[in-house]
Order: structure tokens, then sequence, then C-alpha cells
């Protein structure tokens, strides 16, 4: 049987006046295009729009028809801008995109949609407009944060310890999940050994992870780059550990869960 188009991009325009017409769930996958480590890609929005791109299929199997948006692959600006080829936008321009983005939907009566976001730098914007626009007029925006999803559910595929072990930025859960859905993109071969977080040369203390240090156990704010805190991209969790079996069934896991969501989102909410 052929699979229903989910990506947008791909609908005829013919295709969109019938299929938008019955009012599906849209989801807003967005990343970033920034270090990831040496043995992963920088596009770490191809992860997210993956998941989404599963999570409509699987939810539209279910009984909700869902389509995906054209994924928004650069991140809200925060610590990555000292990499080579990194691209970020600001916090405030992204902010603008989103309203921009959901007022189009919004014109045409498609206002039932879910950000499905795969950058931490992507959180403050995505609230402070879909707050705006729920105390505006009431629609309500939920949104799905792929990643502390997936490290939550890291200890029931591996175990606490080894989800400790493994888990931090350049290692899982992006990696494993690279190398589960982008097999092709990963280089094996350049996986860096874990190596805890690099002290803070300023002030002689201990980083906590971006943006934190330790002092007598109290946490010190630091407007840092993260070349001062990871090593070679990898932040505290050892991406050795990572493979393709943990990244399969952080996939099920996810896809499952975000397709539930979705499903009762329509229930809750009809179009």
């Amino acid at each position: 049987m052929t699979e229903p188009k989910v990506h947008m991009g791909t609908i005829t325009g013919g295709e969109a006046r019938e299929l938008l017409a019955q009012k599906p769930v849209i989801l807003l996958p967005m990343g970033s295009h920034e270090d990831q480590g040496p043995h992963a890609p920088m596009g770490d929005y191809l992860l997210a729009e993956k998941v989404a791109e599963l999570a409509a299929l699987r939810a539209t199997e279910m009984g909700t028809r869902t389509v995906v948006a054209p994924v928004l692959p650069f991140g809200g600006a925060d610590h990555f801008g000292p990499m080579v080829g990194g691209i970020a936008i600001s916090q405030a321009t992204l902010a603008r995109v989103l309203e921009d983005m959901f007022g189009s939907l919004f014109r045409n009566g498609l206002s039932r949609v879910i950000v499905i976001n795969g950058h931490g730098g992507n959180v403050g914007p995505i609230v402070e407009v879909t707050r705006e626009i729920y105390r505006r007029d009431g629609t309500l925006i939920p949104s799905l944060y792929l990643w502390r999803i997936a490290y939550g559910l890291l200890p029931g595929i591996l175990g606490a310890e080894k989800a400790k072990a493994v888990s931090g930025h350049g290692a899982d859960p992006l990696t494993s999940l690279g190398l589960h859905l982008f097999p092709e993109m990963m280089r094996p071969d350049m996986v860096p050994a874990g190596r805890p977080l690099q002290r803070n040369s300023k002030l002689d203390i201990p980083h906590m992870t971006l943006g934190a240090g330790s002092f007598e156990g109290a946490e010190v704010g630091l407007p840092i780059e993260y070349d001062e805190v990871y090593n070679q991209g990898v932040g505290g969790g050892d991406p050795k550990l990572s493979s393709a079996e943990t990244g399969a069934a952080l996939v099920e896991k996810l896809t499952g869960l975000c397709a539930r969501f979705i499903r009762h989102y329509d229930q809750r909410m009809p179009a």
C-alpha cells in the first residue's frame, strides 16, 4: 500500500486544497545547524524532521490525518557561534519567523499545529510566541522537545547507569538516532572518547553544563561559548557507547509517543 503524503512540500496545489480543507494536524519540526561532534552531521534538524515524518505517518494510520510543515533548519542562537559553518538566527528573529509561519497557516483556517522541537535554543522563542497566541485568542499550540523526552526514555532502554554515561551533547540521544536513521551520514571512525567537561579557565571552577559552573556546590551562571565547555563538540556523554540498536529503540518509543499525543490532541481539539 502506498504511504500517504505527509510532507507539505511534496503536496501539489490541487492536493493541498483538497487535503487541507480537512483541517489535518500540522507538525512543525525545528532543529539547528551546529557542532554535534566530529562524527555526526551538523544538520541535526534532519533528525527532528524524520521523527516528525514517522510520527505523522503513524498518527495517520491511527486515524488522525497529520502532515509535516517544512522544517526550520536554523536554531535560535545560544552557545554555538564559534563553530565554523554553523548557522543560527537570533532569538528575536526566530520568534518573528514563528509568528509569520503560524500567521500564514491561521489565515487559511489551519490552527491545529504541534511544534516538534529538536534544539534547546528554540525553546524560548517557541514559548514566547505560543504563549502570546494563546493569550490573544485562546489557540493552543503544544510543543514536544524531542531530546528532553529522549533523555527520559534512555534509562528504560539502557538502564540508569549506562544511560547516564552515554547522555550528552554529541553523544546520546542524537548519535544513536543518527546511527539508526542516517547511517550513511555518520562517521563512526571519528567518534571521540568521552571526556569530562572542561574547567572554566577564567574562574578555575568546574562547568556543570553550558552556561553554568559550580562554586562550593552552588550553580553560577556563566555567559560562555560551547567550545570552552565541551571537547570536540561532545558534552560529557561517551558517544562510543552509542549504537544503532539504541537509536532504533528510541525511534520506536519517540514516534509512538508523538503519534499518541497527536491522536489525543485531535480528540481534545477537533477540527
